[in-house]
């Protein structure tokens, strides 16, 4: 009998697979911050003090357009909406759409001037139609930002303006990126426009402004998102771009200058895409293993995923890595479809141990009562199950 118990307590299944290793890559960069993150995946890639504190400066304004987006969501704003612009907005300092006080603007146009030209001004006018005013829309701003996730942020204003209580971290902004890319995709077209025209300039010459990402411009897939600079800030970027299908999520902050911004954002971007590959595992509801059940009326139960299981490697090393199936068992039955009795887990250098739950892929009975009782004897005289 005690044997019967240690096997019943103690039995593992493991499944060995050989696939692509995580051999430790090294990148330096002069950023004082960054984060380098996989969307699909979530795998972090690279990251540099991702969890101080920092002045977001005009990268603000991804959580700004988030909101308008909320609202065209629900139905409170469409796209031609018409929003009243303020004297405190057409007084706004800093970038500017060059909205004019008493003007009305649709939300389009203002999503651009957000967006694009990083307008303080436009950025204002939504903060008032929504909150009433700024100070309001900052506890707006950081709420929802807590919803989604972001737990060292604080917004004070719509636009990034120095306020030494406005602050989040290079973790929150990735954050932030994700969570618009992912909920928005109809919208997120508005952070590769390359320039937008609005307004006119004293003598009567439509004002064509650029969008300040940088890497919009150098041919790397780059779509989005936002720059931000003020002197305590330094220069910073949140970015994301796509190539042959992979997605990356860039935040990058603290450099000296717009070219170090531009270059280091550059450096890093393509060491990303470069140096790591995408490895698909597993489809849901494939088989993964099968483990034995115990007085079921079936001597085994598939296993599977809930959901597709790909992992984020370094390129180019192909041993070492291990795939795992661990149960406790025979599993006692009955087992119900779906229902969690092992774990898949992934360990191999350079990189943190993954586990997934695996699930029931069927369901399984238990014996007729004298079945049970003839797989007992049969475990217990001959230390194995009997189906």
């Amino acid at each position: 009998m005690t044997r019967a118990l240690a096997l019943l307590a103690g039995l593992v299944l493991a499944a060995i697979i050989t696939g692509p290793v995580a051999a430790q890559t090294k990148f330096e960069t002069s950023a004082k911050q960054a984060i380098l993150i996989d969307f699909d995946t979530r795998a972090i890639l690279f990251e540099k003090e991702p969890d101080t504190t920092m002045f977001p400066a005009s990268m603000t304004k991804i959580m700004t357009a988030l909101l308008v987006f909320d609202r065209l969501r629900d139905g409170s704003f469409t796209l031609d909406t018409k929003l009243p612009v303020s004297e405190k907005a057409w007084r706004m300092g800093g970038s500017k759409m060059f909205v004019k006080v008493g003007d009305e603007v649709t939300v389009e146009d203002l999503l651009r001037g957000v967006i694009v030209q990083s307008g303080n001004d436009a950025s204002i006018v939504f903060a008032e139609a929504i909150s009433g005013s700024e100070e309001a829309f900052g506890e707006l701003m950081t709420k929802r930002g807590e919803e989604i996730g972001l737990e060292g942020t604080v917004f004070r204003n719509s636009t990034g303006w120095p306020d030494p209580d406005h602050v989040t971290t290079p973790r929150d902004m990735a954050k932030l990126a994700e969570y618009v890319i992912r909920e928005f995709p109809d919208n997120y077209k508005y952070y590769s426009e390359r320039e937008f025209t609005y307004g006119k300039s004293l003598d009567g010459k439509p004002i064509v402004q650029s969008n300040r990402n940088p890497l919009l411009y150098q041919g790397v897939g780059a779509d989005g998102l936002k720059t931000g600079h003020t002197e305590a800030a330094g220069f910073g970027l949140t970015a994301s771009g796509e190539r042959k299908g992979r997605r990356l999520i860039m935040v990058i902050h603290g450099m000296d200058s717009v070219r170090t911004r531009s270059q280091e954002s550059r450096r890093l971007f393509d060491w990303g895409f470069r140096e790591f590959t995408n490895v698909a595992l597993f489809k849901a509801g494939e088989p993964v293993e099968t483990a034995n059940v115990w007085l079921g009326d079936k001597p085994s139960v598939q296993l599977m995923l809930e959901e597709d299981f790909t992992v984020t490697l370094p390129r180019g090393a192909r041993t070492g890595m291990k795939v795992t199936v661990k149960y406790q068992g025979p599993i006692q039955s009955p087992i119900a479809k779906g229902q969690q009795v092992a774990t898949l887990e992934i360990i191999g250098p350079g990189f943190e141990p993954i586990s997934r739950p695996l699930l029931a892929a069927e369901d399984i009975g238990q014996k007729a009562f004298f079945g049970r009782i003839g797989s007992a004897i049969s475990f217990i005289i001959f230390g194995a199950p009997s189906g």
